[in-house]
């Protein structure tokens, strides 16, 4: 199905392209439950990425399955990792307090007792866990490194 001329419209304060199939066409087309949830019968309407951005975004999809960015992203992994646990488990999403200092503390603290926690579960030399161990953070690596450098 071609679109009628595509149009320039201002979304979120930028001119994007933007493409209006008519009405009847949507309305014939096998596909149209799978393309739109619009009950009311108004024909698809495409506010599509600037030129550029398209290109970009497709490069990017197409680097993430290099060996390249998976090893650069496994250092982001972590780090989501914790915020994952630090949201769900010690409730980090909604503060105790009010005013940004507090929060700052808050947080702080947060993080600071999930380190603390995690020094916990860290495995004794010479002690063999009675559970599979888990894969060692990068933080659970720099202290071991530390620990062996000082002996």
């Amino acid at each position: 199905m071609t679109s009628p001329p595509w149009t320039l419209a201002l979304d979120d304060g930028r001119p994007r392209p933007s493409v209006l199939f008519p009405r009847a066409a949507c309305r014939a087309c096998p596909d149209r439950q799978s393309c739109t949830s619009d009950a009311s019968g108004k024909g698809r309407h495409l506010n599509l990425l600037p030129q550029p951005l398209p290109e970009i975004q497709t490069q990017n999809r197409a680097d993430q399955h290099t060996d390249a960015w998976k090893a650069r992203y496994a250092l982001r992994a972590g780090c989501e990792a914790t915020i994952s646990e630090t949201t769900r488990a010690y409730g980090l999403r909604e503060c105790r307090y009010k005013g940004l200092a507090k929060t700052h503390v808050q947080h702080g603290l947060t993080a600071a007792g999930t380190n603390v926690l995690r020094l916990a579960d860290h495995d004794t030399p010479g002690v063999y866990p009675t559970r599979p161990t888990r894969s060692h953070s990068p933080f659970q690596q720099l202290c071991r490194t530390l620990l062996s450098s000082t002996e």
